[in-house]
């Protein structure tokens, strides 16, 4: 565990940095400095290249976000519109403008269903990835952190990771830290929320034990001080030396969005778009609309930056947002997409961009999609209910093919045309872009539902 004391007194000066097992996620200061001096830069089972997983939670509907359907009748066609987009003859919904510019960047699946219509989170965690967030499957094979600065390999990001104004992330209808039979050191890294990680980076000041991310944070600026200050009298050794650099510095400043560019915080920050007041009040999910508008940008950016630095797999996810019923809980469809798909829009053409700009289109592969997609009738309060026969699903990046849209829907967007897109396949893709699965279905050691996948299942048919 990293232990910061006391820096009022000589004696806490000199024992401000104790190490002992550092635990982070399993892995130990030995390993963390062996790996820094071999050189060592990654498993030679992996690619190199990261997933962030956009999860939508409540449902997004796949006819206003990418398959309008505008010469369906009335009450199936967009809500809000049609847009047309950088592809010849293909068009998304009204409230997807940024994205649209930009679809020759990023490939959209028309034919992928979930299967039910049941509020889960079973793309990221379910059946098909053995009851475990597929960032554990990842950690399973790599370790818990990256050995070559500590970084955890597996992050989850909720709302309150980057506002700590916001609510926390529910768990209400899916535990996104569950790992199924892989064992709770696998379980994602959750900033600002808690979890068994996050313990191990634990500070100890005087009467307080602080967990929470900013406090750390503060925490951590108050030793760099200590650090500049006595740094040429306080008798460290090398190794305490090696820590304080690696783990204090690296991992640390990877959280802070203060450390980013703030022209580049400033182009993500979805909130200045949606202001509380534009929101009714109307809606018990009032509250989810607000903090998703306050948080989704920023939280894209955050998942940037830790891949960057070595995390290798990052869930995010705002509150239950996308459930549009039109009922107690719920906006209608048309004004439900401007608090969820203006946002979505803004967010994701940002990091886009961004990628782009840093030649990151290769290394990051971002998926977005959600448990289930919508009814393709609109209900008589204007609302879309719970379906699994057909859902939006986006992909960006990863090295992949780009530019395209993949499968058919049919003519009311309730069911797929052509060939149907599963949950399982979204799964070998993923698998098949962190990983050469060639060799890490015969290495040794690899979990047999890993195998499985790697020798069984099939990639999205069009991405590779």
């Amino acid at each position: 565990m990293l232990t910061i004391g006391d820096l009022s007194s000589r004696g806490g000066r000199r024992d401000f940095l104790q190490v002992g097992g550092l635990a982070l996620g399993g892995l130990t200061l030995a390993d963390l400095l062996a790996s820094q001096a071999s050189g060592a830069t990654g498993n030679p089972l992996t690619t190199g290249k990261s997933i962030i997983f956009l999860f939508m939670h409540g449902g997004p509907s796949q006819v206003e976000l990418f398959d309008p359907k505008m010469t369906a009748p009335s009450e199936i066609r967009s809500a809000t519109g049609e847009l047309a987009t950088k592809l010849p003859g293909i068009t998304f919904g009204g409230t997807m403008p940024k994205l649209a510019a930009l679809a020759d960047k990023f490939s959209i699946v028309r034919s992928f269903r979930t299967g039910d219509g049941n509020h889960d989170i079973k793309p990221i965690v379910g059946r098909d990835s053995f009851n475990a967030n597929l960032g554990s499957l990842y950690s399973r094979i790599v370790g818990s952190n990256n050995p070559t600065n500590g970084m955890p390999t597996n992050v989850a990001l909720f709302p309150q990771a980057v506002d700590a104004t916001t609510q926390p992330g529910t768990a209400a209808f899916g535990n996104f830290s569950q790992t199924g039979s892989f064992g709770n050191v696998f379980a994602p890294f959750v900033p600002g929320t808690g979890g068994e990680a996050q313990e191990n980076l634990r500070m100890r000041v005087p009467q307080d034990r602080l967990d929470d991310r900013k406090l750390l944070l503060s925490g951590l600026d108050q030793v760099k001080w200590a650090f500049d200050k006595f740094g040429d009298k306080a008798p460290l050794d090398k190794v305490r030396e090696q820590a304080f650099s690696t783990i204090l510095g690296g991992v640390a400043d990877a959280f802070d969005l203060k450390k980013e560019d703030p022209a580049t915080v400033s182009r993500y920050d979805t909130a200045p778009l949606l202001k509380p007041q534009d929101i009714s009040r109307h809606w018990n999910n009032y509250k989810n609309y607000v903090d998703n508008a306050k948080s989704l940008g920023k939280l894209l950016l955050l998942s940037r930056r830790l891949c960057e630095r070595g995390a290798g797999f990052v869930t995010v996810t705002t509150n239950f947002v996308w459930d549009m019923h039109a009922d107690v809980n719920n906006a209608t469809v048309e004004e439900g997409m401007r608090y969820m798909g203006t946002p979505f829009d803004h967010a994701v053409s940002a990091f886009i961009e961004d990628c782009e700009a840093r030649g990151l289109g290769e290394k990051i592969l971002l998926v977005c999609c959600g448990e289930m997609g919508r009814t393709p009738r609109i209900n008589s309060r204007g609302g879309r209910d719970h379906w699994g026969g057909l859902a939006p699903l986006m992909l960006y990046g990863g090295g992949l093919k780009m530019g395209q849209v993949i499968g058919q829907s049919t003519r009311d967007a309730g069911e797929p045309r052509t060939e149907p897109v599963e949950i399982k396949h979204l799964i070998a893709t993923i698998m098949h872009t962190l990983f050469h699965v060639g060799d890490l279905r015969i290495a040794q050691g690899t979990p047999g539902e890993v195998s499985r996948v790697a020798a069984e299942w099939i990639p999205i048919a069009g991405l590779t």
